[in-house]
């Protein structure tokens, strides 16, 4: 009886792929990441350091009030949602 691995055991994290906490990036897995998958939240140290702060849950909220207001297959521009969270500085989130 062989001991040696067949690919199928190795485990299934290596087909997944999750978003990035900060900024929305798909993150798929990789060989380094292998021990800590599950902790794995951001893409980039950038978006580490970044982490989602209120403007970004306040962005958000924007996008999906405007998207809901909207009848179906109707879009958003994100200068709209800026302008929502800051109206005299909206520019600065573009």
């Amino acid at each position: 009886m062989s001991s040696r691995r067949l690919p199928t055991q190795r485990g299934s994290a290596r087909d997944e792929t999750k978003a990035c906490s900060s900024c929305g990036r798909i993150i798929t897995w990789r060989k380094a990441w292998e021990r800590s998958w599950p902790e794995v939240k951001y893409c980039s140290d950038a978006c580490r350091r970044h982490k989602v702060d209120r403007v970004d849950a306040a962005l958000e909220e924007a996008i999906l009030t405007l998207l809901s207001q909207r009848s179906g297959g109707k879009t958003i521009c994100p200068s709209e949602a800026a302008r929502l969270v800051r109206p005299q500085d909206w520019e600065a989130l573009m």
